[in-house]
């Protein structure tokens, strides 16, 4: 697996080749995309990684990860050639960064605890946009993220100045309150009430889920994950039996959902 070329090496030759790419002789496609166009691919992209981490396989990981890579190399190819930066751009901050918000690695400070690094990198985030315009605690939470992830993460913000629970045990409570209020509006048949208590339900489960320090964005792709190997698993027993899954029985189709379950666990 062991390349003779050097990291920088192939880095170089990647840069190369989508310069060669958006060049006249190179790719119509690639010639026609810019910033906006590429914004779904960059998405697939990153969640692609992430089922690669869910599944545990390595391999698809390298592939998924040299997917997403060329997504930066892609923008900073569009940037060069508009005049604004080139890859070394990001490259150069991404590193000062790092070596910036590390002074207990690259300095003297010292840090016995995860917690203490995290105070430290906040502090010195807040410390380098010092001299920036006053803006909404929440504002440096991109709206396009997924809402899940956002959700986690406003809340997370929130927290940070003490808008927040005491403890769990509230959070608890306010997932109650919700699926009341949800239950209410269901019995009510007010649809566009059930919209919204379903909203404010989904986001009080995902305060439980900061509590119990779970990233539910990560959680939810984990189940959604399990659900199409089991449900693929009732598929193949379907299509060996040759008949259509509509030819079953929920009953039927439940005990093969419950084997792939009893072989997931096996194989766990």
């Amino acid at each position: 697996m062991t390349s003779p070329q050097e990291p920088g090496q192939l880095l170089n030759e990647l840069a190369e080749i989508m310069d060669k790419l958006r060049s006249p002789a190179g790719c119509p496609w690639d010639r026609e995309q810019d910033h906006l166009s590429l914004r779904p691919y960059l998405i697939e992209e990153a969640y692609e990684v992430l089922e690669a981490i869910q599944l545990g396989d390595p391999h698809k990981l390298a592939e998924e990860l040299g997917d997403l890579l060329l997504q930066v190399v892609f923008h900073a190819q569009i940037a060069k050639e508009n005049g604004t930066f080139d890859l070394a751009e990001p490259l150069r901050q991404i590193v000062a960064k790092m070596r910036r918000r590390h002074p207990h690695v690259f300095a003297d400070v010292h840090v016995n605890s995860s917690a203490e690094v995290m105070h430290n990198w906040e502090a010195i985030k807040a410390k380098e946009r010092s001299g920036e315009p006053s803006t909404s605690l929440l504002a440096r939470v991109p709206r396009n993220m997924p809402s899940l992830l956002q959700a986690y993460k406003v809340q997370e913000k929130a927290a940070q100045v003490g808008f927040d629970w005491d403890d769990i045990h509230g959070a608890w409570s306010k997932v109650e309150e919700e699926q009341q209020e949800l239950l209410e509006a269901v019995r009510a048949e007010d649809t566009a009430k059930i919209s919204e208590e379903l909203g404010d339900l989904l986001f009080a489960i995902v305060n439980v889920a900061r509590f119990l320090q779970v990233e539910p964005e990560t959680a939810l792709l984990s189940t959604v994950i399990k659900f199409r190997h089991r449900f693929a698993y009732i598929e193949q027993q379907a299509q060996a039996a040759g008949r259509s899954l509509e030819d079953y029985t929920l009953e039927e189709l439940d005990q093969w959902w419950n084997e792939a379950k009893n072989l997931s666990a096996e194989l766990d």
